[in-house]
């Protein structure tokens, strides 16, 4: 059988970054004129005050400090309280093309291949900019890459599905190398005004190469050992946000809350422990890995409190140094490229024969497992 290798990474994640305390300052502003400007219907209890926020309560919600994100100053102005990105020529390079395209270019660099000699390359994430071209041509033009290339949308999930996806066509034969890259504008989704969630999202951009083990020339490569995915639907984590939202009635420039990001976040948290656990403790049984043969858990950054719980029931016990490494205090949860960010972080230090699980779930439901192997 065909052994496939992840052979470089690459990450961009934007300049600017807005600390708890500037986007909570933000947060209040906006609460205290809301607040003041529907005073009397407050008072007469025809209308529930807004409540104000703390960097206490958001670290202890979801163990965020800070994110980084493509335009600050557009999210900390209370009058719109979203990112300013201008809208960009069909000549232009489009935003998250070009994002993809740093990543691209260090995950490549990191393989120690050409971008030519790329002969796949597919943009998984949460959100696209626009229906078509896909920004994954947009991308293989850019580089120079060779081959085919399309995007894939599975929300958080969509970097491992499109690690999948990307082994399945090594396999067959489709492909030589591939390219797996996750451009995340998650600022441009979210509820600035929702106190429940305007902290939740950063923006950043991942890269994944991937191919044969007998075609790697990069040392160190990390050996696919198995690929599961699995999904369930559920409202629970939802955007109606699409371009059917013309045919009716509504506001899609943020007024309308449910063409944002949406989540009950109590129900998500009951549903997708168990499910992501059972699904990484199953892989692992299903290749008769132990959980104690288990170095990294690179998971899906999305809240500190699942992860830690969904660490402790794969392992079967809390886990100790750096098993679960966390990067959610600096990034934020950048839905797909999360775990990929992770894993680019804290790979470097694995010994020849360590395996690690790339763990990632978000909405619909979806959960991917990817089981690596550090090899020589």
């Amino acid at each position: 059988m065909t052994e496939i290798v992840i052979t470089g990474t690459g990450l961009y994640s934007p300049d600017d970054v807005i600390t708890n305390e500037e986007l909570v300052a933000s947060f209040n502003a906006y609460v205290s004129h809301y607040n003041e400007r529907h005073s009397v219907a407050i008072e007469m209890g025809d209308m529930e005050p807004l409540q104000a926020s703390s960097a206490d309560f958001i670290v202890k919600a979801s163990g965020i400090k800070r994110r980084h994100v493509l335009d600050k100053a557009g999210i900390l102005d209370i009058t719109r309280m979203y990112p300013k990105l201008p809208e960009r020529t069909d000549d232009e390079l489009s935003i998250q093309a070009e994002m993809a395209l740093t990543a691209a270019h260090e995950a490549l660099a990191d393989a120690g291949r050409k971008a030519e000699e790329v002969d796949g390359v597919i943009i998984a994430c949460s959100n696209m900019q626009r229906a078509y071209p896909a920004m994954a041509v947009e991308l293989q033009q850019a580089l120079g890459a060779q081959g085919f290339a399309y995007d894939m949308n599975v929300a958080c999930s969509s970097a491992t599905f499109g690690i999948q996806a990307a082994v399945n066509a090594i396999r067959s034969g489709s492909a030589k190398c591939m390219l797996v890259v996750s451009p995340e504008i998650c600022s441009a989704h979210l509820n600035f005004r929702d106190r429940d969630s305007h902290f939740i999202f950063g923006d950043a951009c991942t890269a994944v190469v991937l191919e044969n083990r007998s075609d790697a020339i990069t040392s160190r490569p990390l050996m696919i050992m198995g690929e599961r995915l699995i999904t369930q639907f559920s409202n629970n984590i939802r955007n109606n946000f699409g371009f059917l939202n013309r045919c009716v009635e509504s506001d899609v420039k943020g007024a309308n809350a449910d063409k944002l990001f949406m989540q009950q976040g109590r129900k998500v948290f009951k549903d997708v422990c168990p499910m992501v656990s059972n699904l990484v403790v199953d892989h692992l049984q299903q290749l008769d890995i132990n959980a104690q043969q288990i170095r990294r858990l690179w998971l899906h950054q999305a809240n500190l409190n699942m992860n830690q719980l969904i660490a402790r029931r794969i392992l079967g016990r809390e886990p100790v140094n750096d098993e679960a490494p966390v990067i959610l205090d600096e990034y934020a949860n950048t839905s797909s490229a999360g775990s990929i960010i992770c894993f680019h972080l804290h790979r470097q230090d694995l010994l020849e024969g360590d395996i690690g699980v790339i763990c990632s779930f978000g909405a619909g439901y979806s959960a991917g497992s990817i089981i690596v192997k550090q090899l020589a």
